[in-house]
């Protein structure tokens, strides 16, 4: 039940009164009930001042004293965590001397002022410029510029090692540039010489920093194209264009050799072919006519006088063949002096039929007969002339 309900108590908890006064709490009140905690809990005797019986002043309780030291011994500790990006290294002091590289990821190290952290980006690729004319193995004077790029290798190295490593690289840069090109012949460095030069070049460099422990890294060296001075510009010019020239002949001069190299070898090749085609079909032609004669010669030596007959009638039927003469075998009583133009007939015979004619038959005594179509004809109109007279 509440105090200010009936029935209940009558005492304001605020006042500390009793009766029916139910106006709002004393702030004054209230305000000194909060430093009398206060002052109890900091170790005073809770009066409103603050202070104990004896006059002394309030003074802070061990246990306060000591969360109070916790808390600042967590946040001091809570310092000394770093966090490495992937493109640094994080380079560890202590009282400026180096302990460790760490690399990307979360640390701890001992918080300032004892330890520190000095962040380095590895991955910054740096550019340097360097041009200046320079004296070649022939005694030229020559003006090469090159452009060198690098970055750091190993960050402890760049911090403790090395006062100043970009100007160490800049004077090794001009040291091996004149080094390498005075070792060198002009007509090599303006022309086909050019990237072997800035190879060499780069890996003296890298040799001569890496002796002076700089913690670069010479990532690559490029090299323009070299000028010769002015007063030679133009004969320099005149012998590049002569090289160019004589590349230019000497590349169609290859290719003019790839061409015609092969179609040789391709016309050797159809000879070779030929002729071992031909060797092939004289052999073969060679052993056909062996075989033939040795299958004549069997076929003799079973019959001789017939296959001697034989053979004489085909040698003289291919023989007559040829031969455009024609030999007639009258019968006795017959004019053999007359004369027959046998050789317009033949002509003719030949004019109206395209196909040759089939070969003659031997007649009586060896001799070849006419064809029926040749000689016959004739005949009848020989015969039918001597019948008109």
């Amino acid at each position: 039940m509440a105090w200010n309900e009936p029935g209940g108590s009558q005492k304001d908890p605020w006042s500390g009164k009793g009766g029916g006064d139910q106006g709002p709490p004393d702030l004054d009140e209230v305000v000194r009930k909060l430093q009398e905690r206060l002052g109890g809990l900091f170790g005073g005797d809770g009066s409103p001042t603050g202070r104990r019986p004896g006059g002394g002043g309030a003074r802070l309780s061990t246990k306060v004293i000591g969360v109070i030291f916790g808390i600042l011994a967590v946040i001091w500790l809570a310092s000394g965590i770093y966090i490495v990006e992937p493109a640094e290294r994080g380079v560890v002091m202590r009282f400026g001397g180096y302990v460790d590289t760490t690399g990307p990821g979360p640390h701890w190290h001992i918080p300032l002022p004892i330890e520190s952290v000095v962040k380095v980006n590895v991955d910054e690729v740096s550019t340097l410029s360097y041009k200046a004319a320079m004296l070649t193995r022939d005694e030229n004077i020559v003006e090469v510029e090159l452009t060198v790029q690098s970055r750091i290798q190993d960050a402890a190295d760049y911090l403790f090692q090395d006062q100043d490593p970009e100007r160490t690289l800049n004077d090794a840069t001009a040291t091996v540039a004149r080094v390498v090109i005075g070792q060198s012949k002009l007509d090599f460095v303006m022309t086909e010489g050019r990237g072997a030069v800035s190879v060499t070049i780069k890996d003296r460099i890298q040799a001569l920093i890496d002796r002076y422990k700089t913690g670069l890294l010479v990532t690559s060296v490029n090299m323009q194209p070299a000028k010769p001075p002015e007063q030679v510009k133009a004969a320099f010019d005149d012998a590049i264009k002569a090289r160019e020239d004589k590349e230019r002949l000497e590349n169609q001069a290859e290719a003019y050799a790839n061409e015609v190299l092969p179609n040789a070898r391709g016309a050797a090749a159809r000879l070779i072919a030929d002729a071992k085609a031909y060797r092939d079909r004289m052999i073969a032609s060679s052993e056909g006519e062996a075989a033939r004669f040795s299958a004549l010669l069997a076929e003799y030596k079973k019959a001789p006088e017939v296959t001697r007959r034989r053979l004489y009638l085909e040698t003289m039927e291919e023989v007559m063949t040829k031969n455009a003469k024609v030999v007639l075998d009258v019968t006795s009583g017959a004019n053999s002096l007359m004369y027959l133009p046998i050789d317009q007939i033949m002509r003719q015979s030949q004019s109206q039929m395209p196909q040759p004619d089939p070969p003659a038959q031997s007649v009586g005594n060896g001799l070849q007969a006419l064809p029926e179509r040749v000689v016959d004809s004739p005949l009848r109109a020989v015969d039918r002339e001597r019948r008109t007279r």
